[in-house]
Protein backbone atom coordinates (compact mmCIF):
# COMPACT_ATOMS: atom_id res chain seq x y z
CA UNK A 1 0.00 0.00 0.00
CA UNK A 2 1.71 3.01 -0.98
CA UNK A 3 1.49 6.14 1.28
CA UNK A 4 -0.95 7.90 -0.57
CA UNK A 5 -3.71 5.08 -0.39
CA UNK A 6 -2.74 4.20 3.70
CA UNK A 7 -3.32 8.03 4.19
CA UNK A 8 -6.64 7.91 2.56
CA UNK A 9 -7.97 4.76 4.20
CA UNK A 10 -7.08 6.84 7.25
CA UNK A 11 -9.27 9.37 6.54
CA UNK A 12 -12.32 6.97 5.03
CA UNK A 13 -11.68 5.31 8.49
CA UNK A 14 -11.96 9.03 10.40
CA UNK A 15 -15.06 9.77 8.50
CA UNK A 16 -16.64 6.83 9.61
CA UNK A 17 -16.08 7.14 12.65
CA UNK A 18 -17.46 10.70 12.65
CA UNK A 19 -20.53 9.42 11.27
CA UNK A 20 -21.32 6.53 13.80
CA UNK A 21 -20.26 8.93 16.21
CA UNK A 22 -23.11 11.63 14.83
CA UNK A 23 -25.54 8.55 15.12
CA UNK A 24 -24.92 7.99 18.69
CA UNK A 25 -25.44 11.66 19.56
CA UNK A 26 -28.40 12.00 17.58
CA UNK A 27 -30.24 8.81 18.58
CA UNK A 28 -29.66 10.07 22.21
CA UNK A 29 -30.76 13.40 21.81
CA UNK A 30 -34.24 11.22 20.56
CA UNK A 31 -33.98 9.03 23.13
CA UNK A 32 -34.69 11.74 25.33
CA UNK A 33 -36.71 13.89 23.24
CA UNK A 34 -39.25 11.18 22.79
CA UNK A 35 -41.85 9.41 24.71
CA UNK A 36 -45.10 9.04 25.61
CA UNK A 37 -45.60 12.62 27.06
CA UNK A 38 -44.85 15.09 24.86
CA UNK A 39 -43.02 17.48 25.81
CA UNK A 40 -41.36 20.62 23.85
CA UNK A 41 -38.24 20.21 22.43
CA UNK A 42 -36.81 24.10 23.50
CA UNK A 43 -38.56 22.45 27.56
CA UNK A 44 -35.84 19.52 26.88
CA UNK A 45 -33.06 21.49 26.18
CA UNK A 46 -34.01 23.95 28.86
CA UNK A 47 -34.57 21.43 31.11
CA UNK A 48 -30.82 19.67 30.02
CA UNK A 49 -28.64 22.85 30.25
CA UNK A 50 -29.81 24.58 33.37
CA UNK A 51 -28.44 24.23 36.91
CA UNK A 52 -31.63 25.29 38.41
CA UNK A 53 -33.36 22.68 37.23
CA UNK A 54 -30.77 20.14 38.27
CA UNK A 55 -30.82 21.60 41.93
CA UNK A 56 -33.92 20.62 42.56
CA UNK A 57 -35.20 23.79 42.43
CA UNK A 58 -39.03 24.98 42.03
CA UNK A 59 -39.57 28.60 42.78
CA UNK A 60 -41.42 29.71 39.47
CA UNK A 61 -41.55 26.48 38.19
CA UNK A 62 -45.30 25.58 37.34
CA UNK A 63 -46.76 21.83 38.36
CA UNK A 64 -46.19 21.01 34.68
CA UNK A 65 -42.89 22.39 34.51
CA UNK A 66 -41.80 20.60 37.12
CA UNK A 67 -43.41 16.94 36.09
CA UNK A 68 -41.81 17.42 32.64
CA UNK A 69 -38.41 18.39 34.69
CA UNK A 70 -38.93 14.94 36.39
CA UNK A 71 -39.73 12.81 33.32
CA UNK A 72 -36.79 13.95 32.19
CA UNK A 73 -34.30 13.97 34.85
CA UNK A 74 -35.08 10.94 36.53
CA UNK A 75 -36.70 8.99 34.05
CA UNK A 76 -35.73 9.45 30.21
CA UNK A 77 -32.51 10.64 30.92
CA UNK A 78 -30.92 7.50 33.24
CA UNK A 79 -32.91 4.87 31.12
CA UNK A 80 -30.54 6.77 27.64
CA UNK A 81 -27.50 6.53 29.74
CA UNK A 82 -28.59 2.50 30.27
CA UNK A 83 -29.06 1.66 26.74
CA UNK A 84 -26.07 3.63 25.98
CA UNK A 85 -23.62 1.81 28.19
CA UNK A 86 -25.63 -1.42 27.85
CA UNK A 87 -25.20 -1.98 24.38
CA UNK A 88 -21.66 -1.12 25.10
CA UNK A 89 -20.94 -3.62 26.99
CA UNK A 90 -22.64 -6.65 25.14
CA UNK A 91 -21.30 -5.78 22.14
CA UNK A 92 -17.41 -5.51 23.51
CA UNK A 93 -18.56 -8.65 25.14
CA UNK A 94 -19.56 -9.84 21.96
CA UNK A 95 -16.49 -8.80 20.54
CA UNK A 96 -14.04 -10.88 22.17
CA UNK A 97 -15.69 -13.83 22.46
CA UNK A 98 -16.03 -14.22 18.79
CA UNK A 99 -12.35 -13.45 19.02
CA UNK A 100 -11.24 -15.75 21.82
CA UNK A 101 -12.87 -18.97 20.17
CA UNK A 102 -12.47 -17.77 16.45
CA UNK A 103 -16.25 -18.07 16.21
CA UNK A 104 -18.50 -15.76 14.44
CA UNK A 105 -21.24 -16.46 16.14
CA UNK A 106 -20.39 -16.80 19.93
CA UNK A 107 -21.66 -13.97 22.05
CA UNK A 108 -23.25 -13.53 25.70
CA UNK A 109 -26.57 -14.91 24.42
CA UNK A 110 -25.54 -18.03 22.34
CA UNK A 111 -22.88 -19.19 24.29
CA UNK A 112 -25.23 -19.09 27.45
CA UNK A 113 -23.15 -16.43 29.64
CA UNK A 114 -26.49 -14.62 29.76
CA UNK A 115 -28.47 -17.61 30.91
CA UNK A 116 -25.64 -18.39 33.57
CA UNK A 117 -26.45 -14.16 34.52
CA UNK A 118 -29.28 -14.87 34.55
CA UNK A 119 -29.60 -18.10 37.22
CA UNK A 120 -27.13 -15.56 39.15
CA UNK A 121 -29.61 -12.95 39.33
CA UNK A 122 -32.27 -15.64 40.31
CA UNK A 123 -30.38 -16.98 43.24
CA UNK A 124 -30.19 -13.64 44.39
CA UNK A 125 -33.38 -12.33 44.18
CA UNK A 126 -35.91 -15.40 44.28
CA UNK A 127 -34.42 -17.25 47.05
CA UNK A 128 -33.10 -14.32 49.12
CA UNK A 129 -36.01 -12.14 48.62
CA UNK A 130 -36.61 -8.64 46.99
CA UNK A 131 -39.54 -6.37 46.17
CA UNK A 132 -42.19 -8.18 44.22
CA UNK A 133 -43.00 -4.80 41.86
CA UNK A 134 -39.74 -4.19 39.44
CA UNK A 135 -37.50 -7.19 40.87
CA UNK A 136 -34.31 -5.46 40.65
CA UNK A 137 -34.93 -2.16 40.17
CA UNK A 138 -36.86 -1.80 43.11
CA UNK A 139 -34.32 -3.63 45.70
CA UNK A 140 -31.57 -1.76 48.39
CA UNK A 141 -28.49 -0.52 46.75
CA UNK A 142 -26.79 -3.40 48.89
CA UNK A 143 -28.56 -6.21 47.43
CA UNK A 144 -28.06 -4.48 43.87
CA UNK A 145 -24.36 -5.13 44.49
CA UNK A 146 -24.86 -8.44 45.17
CA UNK A 147 -27.09 -8.96 42.46
CA UNK A 148 -24.25 -7.41 39.97
CA UNK A 149 -21.60 -9.70 41.95
CA UNK A 150 -23.84 -12.39 41.28
CA UNK A 151 -24.92 -12.24 37.52
CA UNK A 152 -21.04 -11.23 37.28
CA UNK A 153 -19.98 -14.89 38.51
CA UNK A 154 -22.77 -16.48 36.67
CA UNK A 155 -21.45 -15.30 33.44
CA UNK A 156 -18.18 -15.87 34.59
CA UNK A 157 -18.87 -19.58 35.54
CA UNK A 158 -20.53 -20.71 32.41
CA UNK A 159 -17.85 -19.10 29.62
CA UNK A 160 -14.66 -20.43 32.13
CA UNK A 161 -16.68 -23.98 30.99
CA UNK A 162 -17.43 -23.30 27.74
CA UNK A 163 -13.64 -22.17 27.46
CA UNK A 164 -12.54 -25.28 29.01
CA UNK A 165 -14.50 -27.51 27.47
CA UNK A 166 -13.57 -25.45 23.68
CA UNK A 167 -9.84 -27.05 24.23
CA UNK A 168 -11.39 -30.41 23.18
CA UNK A 169 -13.34 -29.28 20.56
CA UNK A 170 -12.67 -28.37 17.17
CA UNK A 171 -15.68 -28.04 15.88
CA UNK A 172 -17.62 -24.30 15.93
CA UNK A 173 -21.09 -26.37 15.51
CA UNK A 174 -20.12 -28.91 18.21
CA UNK A 175 -19.11 -26.03 20.35
CA UNK A 176 -22.03 -23.32 19.87
CA UNK A 177 -24.10 -26.55 20.82
CA UNK A 178 -22.25 -27.35 23.77
CA UNK A 179 -22.93 -23.38 24.84
CA UNK A 180 -26.77 -24.02 24.09
CA UNK A 181 -26.71 -27.33 26.31
CA UNK A 182 -25.44 -24.99 29.33
CA UNK A 183 -27.91 -22.03 28.36
CA UNK A 184 -30.63 -25.13 28.64
CA UNK A 185 -28.82 -26.03 31.91
CA UNK A 186 -29.05 -22.72 33.83
CA UNK A 187 -32.75 -22.05 32.66
CA UNK A 188 -33.42 -25.20 34.16
CA UNK A 189 -32.59 -24.48 37.30
CA UNK A 190 -33.80 -20.82 37.26
CA UNK A 191 -37.42 -22.82 36.11
CA UNK A 192 -36.93 -24.83 39.55
CA UNK A 193 -36.36 -21.60 41.61
CA UNK A 194 -39.64 -20.02 40.03
CA UNK A 195 -41.65 -23.81 41.17
CA UNK A 196 -40.52 -22.75 44.73
CA UNK A 197 -41.10 -18.65 44.93
CA UNK A 198 -43.66 -16.82 45.65
CA UNK A 199 -46.39 -15.73 42.93
CA UNK A 200 -45.25 -11.90 42.75
CA UNK A 201 -41.60 -12.20 42.79
CA UNK A 202 -42.01 -14.53 39.81
CA UNK A 203 -44.72 -12.45 38.03
CA UNK A 204 -41.82 -9.33 38.36
CA UNK A 205 -39.34 -11.78 37.56
CA UNK A 206 -40.85 -12.83 34.34
CA UNK A 207 -41.66 -9.22 33.37
CA UNK A 208 -37.87 -8.70 34.29
CA UNK A 209 -36.95 -11.43 31.70
CA UNK A 210 -38.21 -9.25 28.90
CA UNK A 211 -35.55 -7.14 29.01
CA UNK A 212 -35.71 -3.25 29.80
CA UNK A 213 -33.07 -0.09 29.64
CA UNK A 214 -35.83 1.86 31.55
CA UNK A 215 -35.58 0.16 34.82
CA UNK A 216 -32.57 1.97 36.25
CA UNK A 217 -32.41 4.99 38.31
CA UNK A 218 -29.24 6.82 38.61
CA UNK A 219 -27.95 4.89 41.83
CA UNK A 220 -28.04 2.11 39.82
CA UNK A 221 -26.12 3.75 36.62
CA UNK A 222 -23.25 4.46 39.59
CA UNK A 223 -22.86 0.52 40.02
CA UNK A 224 -23.19 0.00 36.05
CA UNK A 225 -20.90 3.06 34.65
CA UNK A 226 -17.74 2.10 37.28
CA UNK A 227 -17.90 -1.81 36.11
CA UNK A 228 -18.42 -1.14 32.71
CA UNK A 229 -15.58 1.38 32.63
CA UNK A 230 -12.98 -0.83 34.35
CA UNK A 231 -14.04 -3.21 31.67
CA UNK A 232 -13.54 -1.68 29.07
CA UNK A 233 -10.17 -0.03 30.00
CA UNK A 234 -9.25 -3.54 30.85
CA UNK A 235 -10.23 -4.50 27.75
CA UNK A 236 -8.33 -1.98 25.66
CA UNK A 237 -5.20 -3.72 27.39
CA UNK A 238 -6.29 -7.21 25.10
CA UNK A 239 -6.22 -5.22 21.75
CA UNK A 240 -2.55 -6.22 20.91
CA UNK A 241 -2.71 -9.61 22.31
CA UNK A 242 -6.24 -10.37 20.30
CA UNK A 243 -4.66 -9.24 17.24
CA UNK A 244 -2.39 -11.69 17.74
CA UNK A 245 -4.97 -14.55 18.20
CA UNK A 246 -6.33 -13.71 15.03
CA UNK A 247 -3.88 -15.70 13.56
CA UNK A 248 -4.03 -18.23 15.35
CA UNK A 249 -2.71 -19.89 19.09
CA UNK A 250 0.95 -21.06 17.66
CA UNK A 251 1.34 -17.79 16.17
CA UNK A 252 0.09 -15.89 19.26
CA UNK A 253 2.49 -18.19 21.76
CA UNK A 254 5.69 -17.02 19.60
CA UNK A 255 5.19 -13.57 19.74
CA UNK A 256 5.17 -13.39 23.14
CA UNK A 257 1.44 -13.43 24.24
CA UNK A 258 0.21 -15.48 27.68
CA UNK A 259 -2.68 -17.14 26.33
CA UNK A 260 -3.63 -18.32 29.73
CA UNK A 261 -3.72 -14.57 31.06
CA UNK A 262 -5.25 -13.02 28.21
CA UNK A 263 -7.88 -16.17 28.02
CA UNK A 264 -8.31 -15.49 32.01
CA UNK A 265 -8.48 -11.97 31.31
CA UNK A 266 -10.84 -12.18 28.64
CA UNK A 267 -13.73 -14.00 30.88
CA UNK A 268 -13.51 -11.21 33.63
CA UNK A 269 -13.99 -8.63 31.05
CA UNK A 270 -16.62 -10.66 28.87
CA UNK A 271 -18.26 -12.15 32.52
CA UNK A 272 -17.73 -8.44 34.20
CA UNK A 273 -19.78 -6.93 30.85
CA UNK A 274 -22.60 -9.16 30.53
CA UNK A 275 -22.95 -9.69 33.97
CA UNK A 276 -23.67 -6.06 34.93
CA UNK A 277 -25.91 -5.58 31.84
CA UNK A 278 -27.68 -7.95 32.62
CA UNK A 279 -28.25 -7.79 36.67
CA UNK A 280 -29.81 -4.29 35.57
CA UNK A 281 -31.40 -4.81 31.93
CA UNK A 282 -32.45 -8.07 31.73
CA UNK A 283 -31.08 -10.89 29.29
CA UNK A 284 -30.67 -8.75 26.11
CA UNK A 285 -30.20 -10.60 23.27
CA UNK A 286 -28.39 -10.79 20.06
CA UNK A 287 -26.69 -6.92 20.19
CA UNK A 288 -23.36 -8.75 21.23
CA UNK A 289 -23.71 -11.02 18.13
CA UNK A 290 -24.70 -8.96 15.67
CA UNK A 291 -22.69 -5.01 16.66
CA UNK A 292 -19.11 -6.84 16.22
CA UNK A 293 -19.78 -7.85 12.87
CA UNK A 294 -21.58 -4.76 11.81
CA UNK A 295 -18.01 -3.06 12.73
CA UNK A 296 -16.33 -5.27 10.54
CA UNK A 297 -18.61 -5.16 7.74
CA UNK A 298 -18.58 -1.16 7.58
CA UNK A 299 -14.38 -0.81 8.23
CA UNK A 300 -13.66 -3.65 6.71
CA UNK A 301 -10.91 -4.75 8.80
CA UNK A 302 -10.72 -7.20 11.71
CA UNK A 303 -8.23 -5.38 13.35
CA UNK A 304 -9.15 -4.67 17.09
CA UNK A 305 -7.64 -0.72 17.01
CA UNK A 306 -10.15 -0.06 14.95
CA UNK A 307 -13.33 -2.63 16.07
CA UNK A 308 -13.22 -2.40 19.51
CA UNK A 309 -14.03 1.43 19.48
CA UNK A 310 -16.19 0.63 16.58
CA UNK A 311 -17.86 -2.21 18.37
CA UNK A 312 -18.14 0.33 21.48
CA UNK A 313 -19.97 2.99 19.42
CA UNK A 314 -22.20 0.64 17.22
CA UNK A 315 -22.94 -1.27 20.20
CA UNK A 316 -24.56 2.09 21.79
CA UNK A 317 -26.15 3.00 18.88
CA UNK A 318 -27.90 -0.14 18.47
CA UNK A 319 -29.25 -0.45 21.91
CA UNK A 320 -30.64 3.69 21.72
CA UNK A 321 -32.35 2.55 18.48
CA UNK A 322 -33.56 -0.66 20.28
CA UNK A 323 -35.24 1.83 23.18
CA UNK A 324 -36.21 3.97 20.54
CA UNK A 325 -38.40 1.28 18.61
CA UNK A 326 -39.10 -0.12 21.84
CA UNK A 327 -41.14 3.31 23.02
CA UNK A 328 -43.10 3.61 19.54
CA UNK A 329 -45.91 2.73 20.89
CA UNK A 330 -46.28 5.75 23.17
CA UNK A 331 -48.85 5.95 25.21
CA UNK A 332 -50.36 2.29 24.08
CA UNK A 333 -47.65 0.26 25.67
CA UNK A 334 -44.43 -0.62 24.95
CA UNK A 335 -42.61 -3.62 22.90
CA UNK A 336 -40.15 -5.97 24.97
CA UNK A 337 -37.02 -5.17 24.56
CA UNK A 338 -35.36 -8.31 23.43
CA UNK A 339 -37.78 -8.75 20.79
CA UNK A 340 -36.49 -5.62 19.55
CA UNK A 341 -33.04 -6.62 19.87
CA UNK A 342 -33.99 -9.88 17.60
CA UNK A 343 -35.78 -8.40 15.29
CA UNK A 344 -32.23 -5.88 14.72
CA UNK A 345 -29.75 -8.70 15.12
CA UNK A 346 -31.33 -11.74 13.62
CA UNK A 347 -30.79 -10.63 9.77
CA UNK A 348 -26.95 -10.02 10.98
CA UNK A 349 -26.68 -13.22 12.26
CA UNK A 350 -28.20 -15.10 9.52
CA UNK A 351 -26.02 -13.12 7.08
CA UNK A 352 -23.25 -14.07 9.00
CA UNK A 353 -24.23 -17.69 8.73
CA UNK A 354 -24.93 -17.71 4.95
CA UNK A 355 -21.34 -16.00 4.08
CA UNK A 356 -19.49 -17.93 6.55
CA UNK A 357 -18.24 -21.34 6.60
CA UNK A 358 -19.45 -22.14 9.98
CA UNK A 359 -23.02 -21.32 8.27
CA UNK A 360 -22.45 -24.20 5.44
CA UNK A 361 -21.54 -26.62 7.98
CA UNK A 362 -24.85 -26.34 9.69
CA UNK A 363 -26.30 -27.34 6.17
Amino acid sequence: MTESSARNSKIAILIRFLLIFGAVFFLFALDVVKGSVDIPLTRVVEILFSPAEWLSETNGLSLEQVGQRDIIVLFRLPRAVTALLAGMGLALSGLFMQTLFRNPLAGPSVLGINAGANLGVAVVVLVMGGAAGGFVATLPLGMKALVTIAAVFGAGAVLGVVLLVSRFIGSVTILLLVGLMFGYLANSLVTLLIHFSAAGRVQAYLQWTFGSFGATAWKDIYIMMPVIGAAVLLGILLIKPLNALLLGEEYARSMGVALIRVRMTVIVVGASLAGVVTAFCGPVTFVGVAVPHLARGIFRTADHRTIVPASLLLGGATALTADIVSHLPGQGGMLPLNSVTALLGVPVVVWVLIRSRAGRSFI
